[in-house]
C-alpha cells in the first residue's frame, strides 16, 4: 500500500491555511505519497466514521491561494477518556499513514504530541509536524518572526480601519474600534498605527498598573480632549479585545459582559461585540462630563480571519508547507516547522518554548521598543501636563486624563 500522510486544521482560521495545506499536498504528492485531508480537526480521529478525502494536485492547486480553510476546522480537544475509548487507530493503520501534519495554534500542537505518544504506545509510531498559525502573532517564534496569517489579517484590518478613519473625518465623529487579540495587542497596535489612530489601547500598556474599565475609558477621553484642544473634532480609538483578559471579575461585571468559554477554557470573545461595549462605556462617561461627542462602534474580528492571504503569507505559507517535507525527510518529529528571517528551515520543539508549567507563554508587544514608543510619542494624541490649564474648559481635573499618569509611566 502506498504510504500516506494526513493533514488536519485546528482552532480558528487564519489567512494562509489553504496555502499551507495546498503546499504540503503538492510537495508530498510529487514525492509519491498519498495525501489525506481530514475534516473537523481532531474530532475526526475520535470518530468511527471520520470525514476525510484524498487531496490531489487539482484540489491543492485550486485552494492554495484562497481564504478560509478547505478542511473544516474544529476546536475539539480530546480528553483522556477519548483516547481510551474513542481513538480511531484503524484510520492510521488501514491508510498506512506515516505522518500527521497539523495546522493550528499551541493547543493544536500539544494535542498532536499526545496523539503521537499514544500511537507509539500502541506500537504504531508516526511522525507529527506542526505548522503554527495565529492572526494574534503571539506565539514566541525566534527573532520576532511573525506567525502566518498575521500580516494578511493586519492588511485586511487596515483596509477597514482606513475607511473608518475617513468616515470619522468626513462626519466629524469619533469611532471606537475593537480588534482581535486574545492576550497580546499586536493586531490592534498594527492596525491602529497603520491608520494613524490618535488613541490605541492594548493590554501591554498596563505594565505598571492594573487594567480597569475606568482607565480604558479615560485614555479615550484623554485623546478626545486633546484633539479638541488641537481644533480636531474627530478621531478613532483602537482598543484590543485582550484588555478583557486582564480585567478582574469585578471589572468585567462593571462592563456588563457575560462570557461563555471554549473547550480550551478561553473566553469566547467572538460572541460579544467589544466595540459596542467599549463605546457604551465611553458614551456614558461623555454624558457625565457634558462633552457633546458622537461615537460609533466598529468590530474588526471575523472579517479578517478568512480573507484572501496577501503575497507575504502566500510565500511564507508555501515555504512552511514545503518545509514540512524537508523536516520529515530528515527524520524530524514532534516539532513545529520554522522558517528563519534569512530563509532557512529548522525544527522548533514545543519544549523549547514552554515555561516551567508546560504552557507556551504568549509573545507580547514590547511596549518599550522604539517601534512602539515612536507611535505613542509622535502619532497618538493625549493630555500631558502642558495641557492642564487649557483642558480645564472641558474637565475640572485634567490630570485624571493624563495618558502617562493613567498608566503610571
Amino acid at each position: 500500500m502506498k504510504q500516506a500522510i494526513a493533514i488536519l486544521t485546528g482552532g480558528g482560521p487564519a489567512p494562509g491555511m489553504n496555502t499551507v495545506v495546498g503546499s504540503v499536498a503538492k510537495t508530498f504528492l510529487a514525492k509519491g505519497y498519498r495525501v489525506i485531508g481530514l475534516h473537523y480537526g481532531y474530532s475526526g480521529l475520535f470518530n468511527p466514521t471520520p470525514r476525510y478525502e484524498d487531496l490531489d494536485f487539482f484540489k491543492a492547486d485550486y485552494i492554495f491561494n484562497q481564504g478560509g480553510s478547505y478542511l473544516t476546522m474544529s476546536r475539539f480537544k480530546p480528553k483522556d477518556s477519548d483516547f481510551e475509548n474513542n481513538f480511531n487507530l484503524s484510520f492510521f493503520t488501514e491508510n498506512n499513514i506515516k505522518l500527521l501534519v497539523t495546522v493550528g495554534g499551541d493547543d493544536t500542537a500539544s494535542t498532536a504530541n499526545r496523539i503521537a505518544k499514544f500511537l507509539e504506545a500502541k506500537q504504531y509510531p508516526i511522525s507529527n509536524i506542526h505548522v503554527p498559525k495565529t492572526i494574534d502573532n503571539d506565539l514566541p517564534l525566534p527573532a520576532g518572526s511573525p506567525t502566518f496569517g498575521y500580516q494578511s489579517a493586519k492588511e485586511g484590518g487596515t483596509v477597514i480601519g482606513r475607511a473608518v478613519y475617513n468616515d470619522a473625518r468626513t462626519s466629524a465623529n469619533w469611532f471606537v474600534v475593537a480588534a482581535m487579540g486574545r492576550s497580546a495587542g499586536h493586531l490592534a497596535f498594527g492596525i491602529g498605527s497603520a491608520c494613524h489612530y490618535p488613541m490605541i489601547v492594548i493590554p501591554e500598556m498596563f505594565n505598571k498598573t492594573t487594567i480597569t474599565v475606568e482607565k480604558i475609558v479615560n485614555l479615550v477621553v484623554s485623546s478626545i480632549i486633546k484633539r479638541k484642544l488641537m481644533g480636531i473634532e474627530y478621531g478613532v480609538a483602537m482598543i484590543s479585545e485582550g484588555v478583557f483578559h486582564s480585567l478582574s471579575d469585578e471589572e468585567i461585571a462593571k462592563s456588563g459582559v457575560h462570557f461563555s468559554y471554549d473547550d480550551h477554557g478561553h473566553p469566547e470573545l467572538g460572541k460579544v461585540s467589544k466595540a459596542h461595549i467599549f463605546n457604551e462605556m465611553l458614551e456614558k462617561k461623555l454624558v457625565e462630563l457634558g462633552l457633546k461627542v458622537k461615537s460609533r462602534p466598529v468590530e474588526i474580528g471575523y472579517e479578517v480571519r478568512c480573507q484572501t492571504p496577501i503575497a507575504y503569507d502566500l510565500v511564507y505559507c508555501s515555504q512552511l508547507g514545503m518545509g514540512v517535507y524537508k523536516l520529515f525527510s530528515e527524520g524530524k518529529t514532534g516539532c513545529m516547522v520554522y522558517i528563519s528571517q534569512d530563509g532557512y528551515v529548522s525544527p522548533l520543539y514545543l519544549k523549547d518554548l514552554q515555561n516551567e508549567a508546560g504552557k507556551i507563554p504568549p509573545r507580547l508587544v514590547d511596549i518599550n521598543s522604539d517601534k512602539i514608543q515612536q507611535i505613542i510619542n509622535n502619532m497618538m494624541h493625549y493630555i500631558t501636563p502642558e495641557d492642564y490649564e487649557a483642558a480645564k474648559q472641558y474637565v475640572a481635573n485634567p490630570e485624571a486624563y493624563d495618558f502617562k499618569k493613567i498608566l503610571e509611566w
